[in-house]
């Protein structure tokens, strides 16, 4: 009888240490869902809202996921460290990640990687091996946005001149990309294309820098990200100088500014894209199948007045 009862404690033991090893929470329809994390840059842009949508849609269809989106109020990589960390004391079982920077987060993502987190990308990836990444092909969408302000320039009877950027840092991936991408629709001509200025996204402060810019007698302004359009476009507009803004990311500020004239353009993504087939390559990742890709263009879009 001891013995009996001995093996039977044993059994209870091992199912509690069993279930207590478990990464899933319990579905009230009978199975188990996913703890799938997104974690932005911030959450003011507009675009990452979209991508939060996008995410929230294929979770609404798998419905296998326990879906969360992160993120610090600002672009700083303290705080989005702090969020990878809730993350993982969270027991996440995959990570959807806009990363701020390339090396500042990954001391952190190494520890995901071995608590079995799966790593996916979206918009920025960092220097650390992940499933897969779901982003703009920005060096080629940088210089689509420079090759519109060329052809308008060119157009207005504008042959030369001095031309800014208003960026978010010197380090995400995704703007570098632009950056460089932009200058590289220049090469060979006589424009002179300034040293970059940062401002964080910040609408307020990429519109005092853009106001220097204008002050200095540019002919053109490019904009890296949302905040920094909406910046550019704002300053043009307050300046009332024939100055060519073209810019990046959608929002209703931007699409105004367009629709007013105070901005050319602006490079459209998808972040609704990125979201949705982040949640579901994350899925696919954790169901055992086999990512072929290591990179996705999720594409993107000149949107003008037209």
């Amino acid at each position: 009888m001891k013995k009996r009862m001995t093996i039977i404690g044993l059994i209870l033991t091992l199912a509690i240490v069993v279930a207590g090893c478990s990464t899933k929470v319990d579905n009230a329809g009978g199975g188990d869902k996913y703890k799938i994390y997104l974690i932005t840059m911030d959450q003011m842009d507009q675009h990452w809202v979209t991508v939060d949508g996008g995410a929230q849609k294929a979770v609404n269809e798998l419905d296998n996921v326990d879906y969360q989106w992160l993120a610090p109020d600002v672009k700083d990589d303290a705080k989005q460290i702090e969020s990878i960390n809730n993350a993982i004391a969270g027991g996440a079982d995959a990570i959807l990640l806009a990363a701020n920077g390339p090396d500042a987060v990954t001391s952190t993502l190494k520890e995901a990687e071995a608590e079995g987190i799966k790593i996916v990308y979206v918009d920025s990836p960092a220097d650390f091996p992940a499933v897969q990444t779901l982003a703009t092909n920005n060096e080629a969408a940088g210089e689509t946005a420079g090759k519109e302000m060329l052809g308008a320039l060119e157009a207005a009877g504008v042959n030369s001149g001095k031309i800014g950027i208003v960026s978010v840092n010197a380090s995400t991936d995704s703007t570098v990309q632009r950056e460089r991408g932009f200058r590289s629709a220049f090469e060979g001509t006589d424009f002179e294309i300034l040293e970059t200025q940062y401002a964080d996204g910040d609408a307020a402060r990429s519109k005092d820098v853009a106001a220097n810019y204008i002050t200095e007698g540019v002919v053109g302004i490019f904009g890296g990200n949302e905040g920094s359009t909406v910046g550019i476009g704002n300053a043009i507009k307050e300046a009332s100088e024939d100055v060519i803004g073209v810019g990046f990311d959608k929002s209703d500020t931007i699409l105004q500014l367009i629709d007013e004239g105070h901005l050319l353009a602006t490079m459209s993504q998808n972040p609704d894209v990125m979201g949705y087939e982040g949640i579901k390559v994350a899925v696919k990742a954790l169901e055992g199948e086999t990512i072929s890709e290591d990179f996705v263009d999720t594409g993107v879009s000149v949107l003008k007045k037209d």
